[in-house]
């Protein structure tokens, strides 16, 4: 028979690197039945028959978010052979919290003490022996990072799920506390599993509602426990829930004093970094100076040097030319010769060109992201949202959705409050995403000249949306109130592990790779057969000149939509619609284009002579301004489907949904109508009927930026009235 065993720990503990160490490369990744949060499932090294389930980072069993209910329904109806409970030993006494929990539900648990590295390097001691005696569990010590430890855990933990050995913790509350957990056990005895029966009597006193709903418990024995609530509150004058946390705390501490031995008590190193980076004055300096650095790097200097090579050496020189010539040699058709270099390999390889872009900026978000800093960024932001009415949770999904939009739009689920969790979910993808990066480079090294400025401003764009959109949308009636709390562990600093930044380039490139292939295929398929086949002296074929083709036609229909812009040219139209289906494809439409394109169209070369072939794009934009019109729309707009698809699942609901895409639209446009209309009057422009409206676009948000909160009381009223 197979085993089961899951792998339960908080957030920040490593437990991702300890899944992967232990499960190495069997691993599926789904979402759970109903809900989408991820589901992680491997097969344990060495042991063919025994799967690991990585359960969602939580603190508790408390069905507070999507990812506590989850667990802990996991858990309780599903019943693995055994638990793995991760505890950050750097942060022990946090991580207990859960571990009290997981060992009242009578399933077999093994603890992995891990970290124990840092531990030892600050000379503190744990004696895992008196703490395997006092939690009535094994404890075995491992350094996930390392590797260390990890062979023991697993044998440990097949032994025990082998075995069916339950944990004995030595855990005892106060004595009115026991008296009525007690006695609510004498009342539910029956009705619940004996071997869980500790664990429901305390989530009945704490009244948990799914809990409650699921004992189909009768009215008599119900109104027993309250009575039995009642009394104990009364007792202790606090809540059942907070006398629960309380007497759990004060039993942790207990614990820690027996087995932990603090050889300083001053600040570590990481409270020493800490005083810097996240300091009221210094720490949001530091953090615009850290990703401007990350993009200056990704896009301006290494990152523009490895992909002018690529694009134009790799693709164009030793690709796209002997294969045209081999083609012609052989006698092949000209349309399928175009076809082939110019619709396939020009559209994917203008799209692949900047994958050494891509690799350098998620190597860098890896090791950010490792090393702990990420975790202080969310922490900073927290401060600069609530100034503006939002969560630091909101910052989360935020910096997910700088790799990709669909992840960090479904991180929103941890937002408990759900008008909260709808305008994250809405403002998400304002942040530039690894698909939106070749779109960046594009218009960087076609119109700039490889401008260092043009990255970082886009990302401080995306951040600058999100915080004037929940400014604007905390004082409608839909999104108002207090901004949900925000709380989360910060690791320690450490090295950033080699395999996991590894890993992570190679998850968010091969995914990259695989839509160049399949998505980008088709797309560059379809804009190149639209663009070379049209209708010319009464007929359908091949047309010489773009302007005869289905695409022009196309464009050209809808391409007075984006003149206030700045960009209403067809081809720029079509590129920007065809970056809803995947945002690289902005690349992809240009490649095509400019390959298979009337030679006029390059005379506008650009200054620097290594970005000679992307002249024909800078030929599309009538000035520099106008360029990063179309940049920011296709940055702020709609995302691509998937992301769409994602917004759909995650809102639940096709109003909501539409809301949110018409959202992203509009704003993106006013945003772009301001910077055009604007930038070039400012520039020496003449006042038209545009700039009139792009001040007045001015005021509106102004206005909205700047009037008073509405008083919550009146919209109560207010809808009270209007129920009347």
């Amino acid at each position: 028979m197979s085993i089961s065993i899951a792998l339960a720990g908080n957030p920040n503990s490593g437990k991702t690197t300890l899944f992967n160490a232990l499960t190495g490369s069997n691993q599926r990744v789904g979402n759970w039945p109903g809900v989408t949060v991820d589901k992680k499932e491997g097969k344990l090294k060495k042991y063919k028959d025994v799967e690991v389930i990585d359960l969602p980072g939580i603190y508790s069993l408390s069905p507070y978010t999507k990812e506590e209910v989850v667990s802990r329904d996991y858990l309780i109806n599903e019943k693995p052979d055994a638990i793995i409970n991760l505890v950050d030993a750097s942060n022990i006494e946090r991580n207990l919290f859960l571990t009290t929990q997981l060992l009242d539900i009578g399933i077999p648990v093994i603890i992995a003490l891990n970290m124990i590295d840092i531990v030892n390097k600050n000379g503190d001691k744990i004696d895992s022996r008196k703490l395997s005696e006092i939690l009535g569990c094994p404890v075995v010590e491992t350094s996930a990072l390392k590797g260390d430890g990890l062979q023991e855990l697993s044998r440990q933990a097949v032994e025990i799920a082998k075995s069916g050995k339950k944990a004995s913790p030595k855990r005892q509350f106060s004595k009115p506390v026991e008296d009525a957990l007690a006695k609510i056990a004498e009342l539910i005895k029956n009705d619940v599993p004996a071997e869980s029966l500790r664990w429901y009597a305390i989530k009945l006193f704490e009244r948990d509602i799914r809990v409650l709903e699921q004992t189909h418990l009768s009215n008599e024995v119900k109104g027993q426990i309250e009575e039995i609530i009642l009394e104990c509150e009364n007792a202790y004058d606090d809540t059942s829930v907070s006398i629960i946390i309380h007497e759990s705390y004060e039993y942790i501490t207990n614990v820690v004093q027996s087995c932990v031995k603090k050889a300083r008590t001053g600040m570590t190193i990481s409270d020493r970094i800490d005083s810097v980076v996240t300091n009221r004055i210094l720490g949001l300096p530091i953090f615009v100076a850290v990703m401007f650095l990350v993009y200056y790097i990704s896009v301006t200097t290494i990152g523009t040097l490895v992909t002018d090579f690529t694009n134009d050496m790799f693709v164009g020189t030793l690709i796209q030319e002997p294969l045209g010539n081999w083609l012609q040699s052989i006698g092949t058709a000209d349309w399928l010769t175009g076809l082939i270099v110019d619709g396939i390999v020009g559209g994917i390889g203008s799209i692949l060109g900047f994958l050494p872009q891509l690799l350098i900026l998620f190597f860098f978000l890896a090791i950010l992201e490792d090393c702990g800093y990420m975790a202080r960024i969310a922490f900073l932001m927290d401060r600069l949202f609530r100034k503006f009415g939002m969560s630091g949770k909101s910052f989360i999904p935020l910096l997910i959705g700088t790799g990709c939009g669909v992840p960090g739009i479904m991180a929103s689920r941890t937002i408990e409050q759900q008008n909260d969790r709808r305008m994250t979910i809405m403002t998400t993808t304002f942040m530039p995403c690894g698909a939106k990066l070749p779109v960046i480079a594009l218009i960087a090294g076609a119109i700039f000249g490889g401008a260092w400025w043009v990255a970082p401003s886009a990302y401080f764009l995306g951040i600058a949306s999100v915080i004037v959109s929940g400014i604007i949308l905390k004082k409608t009636k839909p999104f108002m109130g207090e901004p949900s709390p925000f709380v989360m562990e910060l690791p320690a600093y450490h090295f950033p592990s080699a395999v996991n930044v590894a890993r992570s380039i190679y998850d968010r490139g091969s995914s990259f790779v695989k839509k160049a292939f399949t998505v980008y295929l088709l797309a560059s398929i379809f804009v190149w057969f639209t663009a070379s086949f049209g209708f010319a002296n009464g007929s359908f074929g091949l047309v010489e000149s773009l302007d005869q083709s289905i695409l022009h036609d196309i464009g050209s229909a809808i391409a007075g939509l984006f003149a206030p812009l700045g960009f209403g040219r067809w081809e720029t139209t079509v590129a920007t619609f065809m970056g809803i289906v995947a945002k690289e494809q902005v690349v992809g439409v240009f490649g095509v284009l400019t390959s298979i394109g009337d030679a006029d169209l390059a005379l506008e070369l650009v200054d620097s002579a290594n970005l000679e072939s992307l002249a024909p794009v800078a030929a599309l934009f009538s000035s520099s301004i106008a360029s990063y019109s179309f940049l920011a729309f296709n940055l702020l707009c709609a995302p691509c489907i998937a992301a769409i698809n994602t917004i759909r699942a995650e809102m639940n609901n096709w109003k909501w949904s539409l809301f949110a895409i018409g959202y992203q639209c509009g704003f993106a446009y006013c945003v772009s109508l301001m910077i055009y209309q604007l930038g070039t009057f400012f520039a020496g422009g003449s006042f038209g009927i545009g700039t009139f409206f792009g001040f007045a676009v001015l005021a509106v948000f102004l206005f909205m930026l700047f009037r008073p909160m509405p008083k919550q009381r009146t919209i109560a009223n207010s809808k009270l009235r209007a129920a009347i």
